[in-house]
């Protein structure tokens, strides 16, 4: 049966109306749960950053993000006053005139976008620069070892090591304790050599706001200072396998006693030494000879 269109005209608004709110509560939502998960709005959303170089990716991040809103409604804008100010009247003809190019119009919206792409790339290659210069002495030494589902921890500057196994992910409590830990001193400069046993992984600690890959037969390596004690949660940010979900792990920043004591504990512990390469599926060429060693398993 068709509704009159009166009927018709009467129930639309209230369907836009309606759909309009539906879109709003959603939209709160999923702000609300982004806000609870990830961080403040001023922060753009970014967890806290637990790192110097946390505050340099924070900068670039909220600046590209101005930057791009500024341009959206300014083409917005455009866009609606050409809508507005050119709406076609009844005794418009059925077809626009056909005019020529504008050659100064045609010049200026490609070079804009030029410029801007160049300034954007500007400032990401500075920062991009400095986040992976490792050309600063570092204070402890940790090469990580990514391997199918999990993390092998070598402490080179302390000599002793740490395997990890497959996270065993049941749904309860407790299970973050289960995990393989991986220890570093709070204030001090820290440099991660970074190795895969098969497959390409991603070390990733979203408090640190960066990440890198780790690439069979390549060491990668950066650094940063953490600048708050707590745990953190860390993962794989590469699709490597069935359980590359399960390939988790925790970052501990400590004070330098707790990790003094840490690696003692590794030590005492049996855990003497350095993991050996003897096992990876591709020869890993160090950029260290203090990389790895032989030492240990």
């Amino acid at each position: 049966m068709r509704l009159p269109h009166t009927e018709v005209a009467r129930r639309s608004p209230r369907r836009l109306g309606l759909g309009l709110a539906i879109t709003g509560v959603v939209l709160s939502l999923g702000g609300c749960g982004l806000a609870g998960a990830q961080g403040k709005l001023s922060d753009g959303y970014l967890p806290e950053g637990a790192t110097e170089g946390a505050d340099r990716v924070r900068s670039l991040w909220l600046g590209s993000w101005i930057a791009a809103l500024a341009v959206g409604g300014l083409v917005w804008g455009l866009t609606i006053w050409c809508m507005v100010a050119y709406k076609r009247k009844a005794t418009d003809p059925p077809l626009p005139v056909q005019l020529k190019y504008n050659v100064p119009m045609e010049i200026l919206y490609t070079i804009v976008p030029i410029f801007m792409i160049g300034v954007l790339f500007y400032y990401t290659d500075r920062d991009e620069r400095a986040l992976t210069d490792t050309a600063t002495p570092p204070d402890v030494v940790v090469n990580v070892v990514g391997k199918q589902w999990s993390w092998d921890f070598n402490y080179v500057t302390g000599n002793a090591h740490e395997a990890g196994t497959q996270a065993q992910l049941t749904g309860k409590p407790g299970v973050e304790a289960t995990l393989p830990t991986l220890y570093i001193p709070v204030n001090k400069r820290v440099e991660f050599q970074l190795t895969a046993n098969d497959v390409i992984h991603s070390f990733w600690v979203p408090a640190f706001l960066q990440k890198l890959d780790m690439i069979p037969g390549r060491v990668n390596t950066f650094q940063v200072v953490p600048t708050r004690e707590g745990t953190y949660a860390g993962k794989c940010a590469e699709l490597c396998g069935a359980y590359h979900s399960r390939m988790l792990f925790n970052l501990k920043v400590v004070s330098q006693a707790d990790y003094d004591k840490h690696i003692a504990d590794l030590k005492a512990a049996g855990n003497e030494g350095l993991l050996g390469p003897a096992n990876l599926r591709t020869p890993i060429i160090p950029q260290d000879k203090n990389l790895l060693s032989t030492e240990g398993n």
